[in-house]
């Protein structure tokens, strides 16, 4: 559900294995685009009152729901993410098997500082992190040791990196804080090595493990990108929070896209 940034990749990386994906996009001209990949595709739209199009079509049959719809808390058409998360809650019927992958951020911890893992109780401090784990919380109450929420720190890859926004920027703090992100091909690697390993009814952190310091990696990102680097204050001894996983990073099959990193 959601075939964006993340989603349609992903499709398109589940269809090269064999399986049968179904998909939704809230437009038509998508809907076509997604036809043609070989993706059962459907227009689907979750609003906070109700659901637009063929949910009941969509799910049935599904043995796996990869919930992928961001929260959209910007600019002037705010939505609570919460009620759209609820209505979708409502067409899983508790009874019913189909496993659920929540895509979720490390925003729920808020401006906790440190080591953080997934047995770090989190602290949500901006409205997007507060929604998301509400909507977590919901989304276990329904489909219970049926759900595995997968955290991911910030997303890089294709046409999504900060340093196009940060580039020849001055007077920026928390330089000594590290980064948490991760690379596109490493979300979907990690998802589908849940569905691989069924690894059903757990909590993940999805983060890169090395952690440069911002003032270090947007150096050396903007060096490579060819535009101007920002430029920090001075250290303040701060490195912020340093997010991590127990399940994951010991499991010796799993491999990172160096490409994090510049």
């Amino acid at each position: 559900m959601g075939c964006g940034w993340l989603g349609l990749p992903l499709a398109e990386s589940l269809l090269k294995k064999g399986h049968s994906v179904k998909g939704t996009t809230t437009s038509e001209d998508k809907r076509e685009q997604l036809l043609q990949l070989g993706i059962e595709a459907f227009c689907i739209t979750l609003t906070e009152s109700a659901i637009i199009g063929n949910i009941a079509a969509f799910l049935d049959g599904t043995d796996i729901l990869i919930v992928n719809v961001p929260p959209r808390l910007r600019g002037p058409k705010k939505e609570n993410y919460v009620l759209k998360i609820q209505r979708l809650c409502e067409q899983l019927p508790a009874n019913k098997t189909v496993k659920v992958v929540f895509v979720s951020s490390t925003s729920v911890y808020g401006d906790v500082t440190g080591e953080i893992t997934e047995s770090t109780p989190p602290r949500p401090a901006t409205e997007s992190g507060k929604q998301l784990l509400e909507a977590e919380k919901i989304m276990l109450d329904r489909a219970g040791q049926r759900t595995t929420i997968i955290r991911f720190g910030g997303l890089i890859g294709p046409d999504r990196h900060p340093i196009k926004q940060l580039a020849g920027k001055t007077g920026l703090k928390n330089g000594d804080h590290v980064v948490n992100l991760i690379h596109l091909t490493d979300c979907i690697f990690l998802i589908e090595q849940i569905i691989a390993n069924l690894w059903w009814g757990e909590l993940f952190n999805g983060v890169f493990p090395e952690h440069p310091t911002k003032r270090a990696f947007y150096r050396a990102a903007a060096i490579k990108a060819g535009v101007a680097p920002p430029s920090y204050l001075s250290k303040n001894g701060d490195n912020g929070k340093k997010v991590i996983s127990e399940r994951l990073y010991n499991v010796k099959m799993l491999r990172f896209n160096t490409s994090v990193l510049p």
